[in-house]
């Protein structure tokens, strides 16, 4: 009987920059380590801009670091995100309060990003920046995930 595929959501603000290119870093390397078929990769936002695509910065950086994130659509985070994740990684300290506040079995399951990496930070946002705040963002959330790699893994009980 096949294991039930494990769910990592990443949730931001509005869910059209950092989740969405933290989503596309994931899941490459899932790819890349075969882990794709048992991991699936999911975001969503605290304030989400409902049904916009990714930001063209936030596509543009995306296709320099040879990943297409342009299916992406905004959505809200939501019970059944929350019910259904087994992992969600923030972007803020303060998304995780307002998560844990406002969806109380999330508890548990709500870290930053950046701690998985064995660094807690806030990582900011590049909504409305220029592109070399998108780039600088996008090296940045690309080196936590290859970082924090084996941490999440080992999170989702997949080590």
């Amino acid at each position: 009987m096949p294991t039930k595929k494990k769910t990592v959501l990443f949730v931001c603000t509005g869910n059209v920059c950092r989740s969405p290119m933290a989503a596309g870093f994931l899941y490459d390397k899932l790819v890349r380590e075969k882990m794709d078929g048992r991991v699936r990769v999911r975001s969503a936002g605290i304030w989400a801009l409902e049904d916009q695509p990714a930001s063209a910065y936030a596509l543009q950086v995306m296709a320099e670091h040879g990943l297409d994130i342009s299916a992406h659509r905004g959505r809200n985070l939501t019970q059944a995100d929350v019910d259904e994740a087994d992992l969600i990684l923030v972007m803020t300290k303060r998304h995780a309060e307002i998560i844990t506040r406002e969806f109380p079995n999330s508890v548990g399951k709500v870290y930053l990003l950046s701690a998985m990496a064995g660094e807690p930070y806030d990582i900011q946002d590049p909504y409305g920046g220029s592109l070399f705040e998108y780039r600088r963002t996008a090296a940045e959330l690309a080196d936590l995930i290859e970082r924090g790699y084996a941490r999440i893994m080992e999170l989702l009980g997949k080590h």
